[in-house]
């Protein structure tokens, strides 16, 4: 199966002689006078596309561009999509945070569950809060609770360092993809962060 590339020759863009055609059914039909492709082309209501311009002579197509266009453009939308679907978003807590803060990052959490993206919930230790990991399993259990109905813990929350994690992933049926074909809304982009990173100051204060 021959690759083809996104900026193609098309019809009577494609200046040379000769070139090497294969029929819409992917047969060989040789080489021919690329004016006879353009010929066979337009009898069968097809577009004549240089899918090969580096081959001596260059291999053209016979098939209809503008599905062609159409399909490609659906894969690479496809493509993204599933790019997105594999990110892991964090979102940080404190132990004692309050209600106002809890119901903010949870809704975060919810988008971007909603948007296909797995996210790993960190409750941040302080000094001696480190010795009560019961506070922490607290706040993890509310959270997935809060969000049973679009995702699930993928495990139960784990110790690492000053930090207790748990990874929350979105429940297939009832994901919703409200994220632009060009990639995160520019909110959420500045709510994500890869998970290793440090809390914000907002965060810091939580």
């Amino acid at each position: 199966m021959i690759a083809i590339a996104k900026d193609l020759k098309v019809n009577e863009q494609i200046r040379v002689r000769q070139i090497r055609l294969i029929g819409a059914d992917g047969e060989q039909v040789g080489i021919i006078d690329t004016r006879d492709a353009l010929r066979m082309a337009r009898e069968k209501n097809l577009d004549l596309v240089m899918v090969s311009p580096q081959a001596v002579p260059p291999v053209c197509k016979l098939l209809d561009y503008g599905r062609f266009r159409y399909e490609q453009q659906q894969n690479e939308k496809e493509n993204r999509k599933r790019a997105r679907s594999q990110e892991v978003k964090a979102i940080k807590y404190r132990v004692k945070i309050d209600d106002h803060d809890f119901n903010t990052k949870t809704n975060h959490v919810r988008r971007f569950l909603e948007a296909g993206n797995k996210v790993k919930v960190t409750i941040m230790f302080r000094g001696r809060e480190r010795t009560h990991p019961e506070l922490g399993e607290r706040i993890l259990d509310r959270v997935a609770e809060a969000l049973t109905d679009i995702g699930t813990p993928e495990s139960r929350p784990s110790m690492m360092g000053m930090d207790m994690n748990m990874v929350m992933a979105p429940k297939a049926e009832k994901v919703k993809k409200k994220v632009d074909e060009g990639g995160d809304t520019a909110a959420e982009a500045e709510l994500a962060a890869p998970a290793d990173t440090q809390a914000s100051p907002a965060e810091a204060n939580a």
